[in-house]
């Protein structure tokens, strides 16, 4: 903890541990601190027209939408586009909110918090320009206090603009896609992140709390503040109070380090068990509160050795991850909370525990729902250390220093976060690391003491590429000769490599110092890149695109990355059970059909890609086929209508452990299965059975607890069945979805990247024999009616309830 430096005095510095109070934070919240979500009733101009920030503009015309909102996702495609950033077109986009003001908040603070406005954006409040943002993808405030109107209409104005085509090497997409609240506080309060929990001495028995506050606003010498902060337990009950005070503060913040905390049995968070404390901080002025925050964390000992790479609670863990952008298949980057939950979800579901923030913070909500769900992120704040890399309005070197400060304070109370990332593949050029000209390595060490000014408890790393010293790749003679690590990578606290881990021996030789994790790992070495490292020693690694995302396509009509595991609109590939089969315990097979050569790019020396696939067993008469069984059973058994092909061992060699293939499989109508056994006995089965023709449709929804908080989202589902209710994976008609109801459709999809098809709208082509509706709630409750018909297939529909929150 960073101490004070200047004068001042404790209560004591007592700590109170308190018998276990049947009583939530909840309920005892004083209500001083007002923060009201603003995304609603905005609206919207997809032009650039005059004077659209005054307050007298007429925006009558504009259209009405609530946020979060990606403007650019409802263009049109475009070939002629940028292809890495998904073929849409760059623009701007214009919003405006009117609103009246509580003349109660005369003489206190008023806020607007913006968690983001892509790519970058300028703010106007009642015809003052008043914010703006030079990196989208972290936030910051504004102070509009004195430019209120009490009597009257206020008028917020937004202008976001997505850049250039090369200020990306991604989908960006564009416009108000996160959150926006307003805040009312006292001019003395806790200021914009400024609540710091940290943890250490973590046994079985015993836990220490460390909480640090930052406190604005106390600008006169007389000023006296008292500080309490009360720790509330996973189960809602009070453990412990602290308290401390702050007076004659010189400077416009000031960080107090309170007196330590001493939890007694803790619930440690982990992957298995993610439990959450609250830590509810209020300060007193004269004996009365004036502000009020709350900050979940969780109580975790991280570490890294060169010995066992990474253990979270003394218990080594190996990162099973995915590093991916952040839009979500049809909604493009529109920040919807169940939308990343269900991404959580899936991939949970596959044996993954971890995720790197490629190549940009996420959101608040994100790192929200990995402490929910138990997963570990390496949270990376820039791709390149460039102006054209990191938004292109202002130099880099005058970007930093706002961005690091907004990243690690904003998410360094999250125990998902397990380590910093600074950048990604800065060696692919000298001009792309930073100003010194030594690749990166001056640059990193001064963005370093600035992460660690803000928060000393975690390693910070660099992914490399090129993985060797002085930028050599494969293309280039040495390569062949030189096998050195980059001068970047043995000063990182971490040595993170991209795609390069069969050098990891190499380099520990020559650097036993260094602690190895791969960041990107092939899809297409899918169990090789995995097993080919030394897991009792590895970090772990991270699969690059495990989910398609958009931008970065090889070329029309692919909209983006299609290397993946699972589709756009999250249906897994029969790969997806490859990657079960190793970071699952549970037993597994899976059958998968060959049907069609290798797809593959030269991706950072290495090529990526991966082998079209499918699980049906619709194929043409007498045709001859390659066929995988995904297992980490010992043996597996193909049989055909009850005929057995063989078994076959799985091999343990990294190169095809899991992966058992199987040459000149011949096409019978009826039944492929495969059994899976160990020791004799059988653990897992997967069969294929050919399907008739689609006669009807087949609906699933995936939130049962859907609530009408105007945000919340229904996920509807339909597949093309046959007459025996088996999915039909060859059916591509087109389905149109209607609704009625206190809801919306906001978007349509069924997972096919090549699709020229828009996500809006209410239809869509069967695609793998499935398509999705996405279903945004309304802000009343009542009853939900969605029908999917097709012209040559019987309808389906279902009657759901949204709750009132």
């Amino acid at each position: 903890m960073k101490k004070n430096k200047i004068k001042r005095s404790f209560l004591g510095g007592i700590i109170f541990l308190l018998n276990i109070l049947p009583l939530s934070a909840q309920e005892h919240a004083i209500k001083i601190r007002e923060s009201e979500l603003f995304n609603f009733d905005w609206k919207f101009n997809k032009d650039n027209p005059e004077n659209a920030q005054s307050v007298d503009y007429d925006d009558s015309n504009w259209r009405k939408l609530d946020l979060p909102h990606d403007f650019q996702l409802e263009q049109n495609w475009d070939k002629k586009a940028s292809r890495d950033r998904g073929f849409k077109a760059m623009g701007i986009g214009w919003y405006r909110k009117s609103f009246k003001a509580n003349p109660a908040w005369k003489g206190r603070k008023v806020l607007l918090d913006f968690e983001g406005i892509m790519l970058v954006g300028d703010v106007w409040f009642n015809g003052v320009k008043v914010g703006k943002t030079d990196y989208g993808y972290l936030g910051f405030e504004v102070d509009i206090s004195k430019y209120i109107n009490y009597e009257g209409k206020n008028v917020v104005a937004v202008r976001a603009d997505t850049g250039k085509p090369f200020n990306s090497r991604w989908y960006t997409g564009g416009g108000l896609y996160r959150d926006v609240h307003l805040l009312v506080k006292d001019i003395i309060s806790v200021a914009r992140h400024g609540v710091f929990i940290s943890t250490s001495n973590i046994t079985e028995h015993t836990a220490d709390i460390h909480v640090q506050v930052e406190i604005e606003g106390m600008m006169s010498k007389k000023d006296e503040v008292d500080i309490e902060v009360k720790i509330w337990n996973p189960d809602g009950q009070m453990v412990a109070i602290t308290q401390g005070r702050i007076s004659k503060v010189r400077k416009k913040t000031e960080e107090i380090s309170l007196p330590i905390i001493h939890i007694n049995n803790p619930q440690l968070w982990s992957c298995e068990t993610p439990h959450l404390y609250s830590a509810e901080v209020t300060l007193f002025k004269d004996g009365k509160p004036i502000d009020l925050v709350k900050e979940n964390f969780g109580i975790r000992h991280i570490e890294f050795s060169p010995e066992f790479g990474f253990k979270l609670n003394g218990k080594k863990i190996i990162l099973k991850g995915t590093a991916n952008h952040q839009d979500l298949g049809a909604l493009g980057v529109a920040t919807y909370e169940r939308a990343i939950e269900k991404r959580f979800e899936l991939l949970k579901s596959y044996g993954f525990n971890h995720i790197r923030t490629s190549h940009n913070p996420y959101s608040e909500t994100f790192l929200h729902m990995a402490d929910k769900h138990g997963f570990l992120i390496v949270d990376e704040l820039f791709d390149k250390l460039t102006q054209r890399f990191a938004g292109g309005r202002i130099p880099w070197m005058e970007l930093w220093p706002i961005a690091i400060p907004e990243w690690i304070k904003r998410d360094r109370n999250h125990p998902s976060v397990i380590m910093w990332s600074l950048g990604n593949e800065y060696q692919m050029d000298d001009t792309w690391c930073g100003f010194e000209g030594d690749w990166g390595v001056t640059s990193y060490k001064i963005l370093d003491i600035m992460i660690k000014r803000y928060d000393p408890t975690r390693k910070t790393t660099v992914a490399m590429f090129p993985a060797r010293k002085n930028g050599i790749r494969s293309r280039e003679k040495e390569f062949n000769h030189i096998i050195e690590p980059p001068e970047l990578s043995v000063v990182t606290d971490i040595a993170s490599y991209n795609y390069t881990y069969p050098a990891f021996s190499e380099y520990a030789k020559q650097y036993p110092h260094l602690i190895f994790y791969q960041s990107e790992a092939a899809t297409r070495q899918m169990g090789k890149c995995y097993y080919g490292m030394n897991l009792d020693k590895v970090v772990g690694l991270a699969y690059w695109g495990a989910i398609e995302y958009l931008g970065e396509s090889e070329g029309w009509p692919w909209k983006g990355w299609h290397y993946s595991f699972f589709d756009h609109s999250l249906e897994p590939y029969p790969q997806a059970y490859f990657i079960k089969s190793m970071f699952s315990e549970e037993p597994i097979v899976h059958i998968a059909v060959v049907d069609s050569d290798s797809i593959g790019v030269e991706w950072n020396d290495v090529i990526v890609g991966t082998t079209p696939m499918s699980s049906h067993w619709n194929r043409p008469p007498k045709s001859i086929h390659s066929i995988f069984t995904y297992t980490n059973a010992e043996e597996v058994e193909l049989l055909i209508n009850g005929k057995s092909l063989g078994v076959q061992k799985n091999d343990m060699n990294p190169l095809r452990r899991n992966a058992i293939f199987w040459r000149n499989v011949p096409y019978r109508q009826g039944k492929i299965v495969a059994i899976a056994r160990r020791d004799g006995k059988e653990i897992a089965r997967h069969e294929l059975e050919t399907t008739g023709k689609a006669v009807r449709l087949k609906m699933e929804i995936d939130n049962k607890h859907w609530k009408a908080d105007g945000l919340d989202l229904q996920h509807i589902k339909v597949y093309a069945t046959d007459a025996k209710g088996c999915i039909v994976r060859t059916a591509t008609d087109e389905v149109t979805f209607d609704i009625s109801g206190p809801a919306d459709i906001i978007a349509v999809d069924n997972g096919d990247i090549a699709s020229h098809e828009p996500y809006s709208g209410n239809k869509r082509t069967l695609h793998r024999g499935s398509a999705i509706a996405v279903l945004r709630a309304a802000k009343v409750g009542g009853k939900v009616r969605i029908k999917a018909t097709s012209p040559s297939l019987k309808s389906v529909e279902q009657v759901l309830t949204l709750n009132m929150k």
